[in-house]
């Protein structure tokens, strides 16, 4: 799907993150789950799917026929972002056929001494005609991603950095002042927990909106009935 073809299917919708890390019910070495997961939010009417790791990227993709924005998480020493944050991760998703690879452009430690605009310009050298989305925390971050050439702006790392407000709810604020001041389609990602959240974020000029664990994370969702519940209860 070409870009322009790509970005019209997903403006003003809901796009389903479907992942899952060592250490949750649905994660399983020997076999994903997450087509499975991605195929129900095809059927809901998710146009794109946001997946972690090459298996599920290729799975996914197999399984529903949808575009997918693939990313592999990969914490290195000596770096801070977690977020597809080397050109290997970059090459081997490129080579899966992620529609939209995202990575992190947050202004944070990289062990190989580049800021994330470096960083980036290196892999748009190397990727030209790729779509790239830029994971964010901070309007500044959006900025500079937005000039350095990323084609979409999440703000999917908000509450994740030291400059970032560490907030219960959506950084709504974020979103608003992103789309006043960046010239590239902002996606709304992060603690996105209702529908009205998701609703109020395209209000605010959000060109799409990424909501996972509300949905798709099982363990999150019981715990937040189950936190809520006991609390009027005692």
């Amino acid at each position: 799907m070409e870009k322009d073809e790509l970005l019209k299917s997903i403006k003003g919708r809901l796009i389903i993150s479907c992942q899952a890390l060592p250490g949750e019910p649905l994660y399983d070495g020997d076999r994903s789950l997450m087509p499975y997961m991605a195929e129900a939010a095809k059927r809901a009417g998710s146009p794109l799917i946001r997946t972690n790791s090459i298996r599920d990227v290729i799975g996914i993709k197999n399984t529903t026929g949808l575009p997918v924005i693939g990313l592999i998480k990969k914490q290195y020493e000596g770096y801070e972002p977690y977020i597809t944050p080397t050109m290997a991760e970059v090459d081997a998703l490129a080579l899966a056929g992620a529609d939209i690879i995202a990575l992190d452009m947050t202004d944070r430690i990289r062990g190989d001494g580049l800021t994330s605009v470096q960083f980036f310009k290196s892999v748009r050298k190397k990727y030209p005609e790729r779509i790239f989305l830029a994971d964010i925390s901070t309007v500044e971050e959006g900025k500079a991603a937005a000039s350095a050439g990323a084609d979409l702006v999440s703000t999917t790392m908000s509450g994740y950095t030291a400059e970032s407000p560490k907030l219960e709810g959506p950084d709504f604020r974020l979103v608003e002042t992103l789309v006043k001041e960046v010239n590239v389609p902002i996606l709304a990602e992060g603690r996105i927990h209702t529908p009205e959240d998701a609703v109020k974020m395209l209000k605010l000029g959000a060109y799409a909106v990424i909501v996972g664990g509300a949905i798709t994370r099982p363990l999150e969702i019981a715990q937040r009935f189950m936190n809520a519940v006991n609390e009027a209860a005692s």
